[in-house]
C-alpha cells in the first residue's frame, strides 16, 4: 500500500503525481495499491476534482473531510507519503515531495520481489 496525502494547492504535490501514477500503472499488476488522501478539511471540492481529472488517477482517491486522517498520522505538511507493506508495518515515509528513486525504494520494501 502506498498512501499519498496531497491538497490541489500543494504546488509539490502538482510535480510528484505523474511520477505517482506511472508507478500504479506500472506495478497494480504486481499487486501496488495506492490511496490518495486529500486533505478536503483544507479545500474546496472544485478544486479536488479539477485537480484529480488534470493528473487522470486511476486510484482512489479518499477525502479526509474533517482532518481525521491527517491528525491520525501526525502529519507535518504535504505532500507525505507512506508505504506500507502486506503485514501492515509503515516501510517509508517521506515528509515533503517524493523524486522516482525514492518510489522505487519504497516499493522495493513492499513488492514481492520479482
Amino acid at each position: 500500500m502506498f498512501l499519498n496525502f496531497w491538497a490541489s494547492w500543494c504546488t509539490p504535490c502538482r510535480g510528484e503525481m505523474p511520477d505517482i501514477v506511472a508507478a500504479y500503472n506500472a506495478h497494480h499488476g504486481a499487486g501496488l495499491e495506492v490511496l490518495a488522501i486529500n486533505l478536503t478539511d483544507q479545500e474546496r471540492m472544485k478544486d479536488v476534482r479539477e485537480f484529480v481529472e488534470a493528473f487522470q488517477m486511476p486510484f482512489p482517491v479518499l477525502l479526509d473531510q474533517k482532518g481525521k486522517v491527517r491528525k491520525r498520522y501526525v502529519l507535518r505538511g504535504v505532500p507525505t507519503s507512506v508505504f506500507i507493506d502486506a503485514q501492515g508495518v509503515v516501510r517509508l515515509v517521506n515528509p515533503g515531495p517524493i523524486a522516482g528513486e525514492t518510489i522505487q525504494r519504497g516499493l522495493a520494501e513492499i513488492l514481492p520481489a520479482r
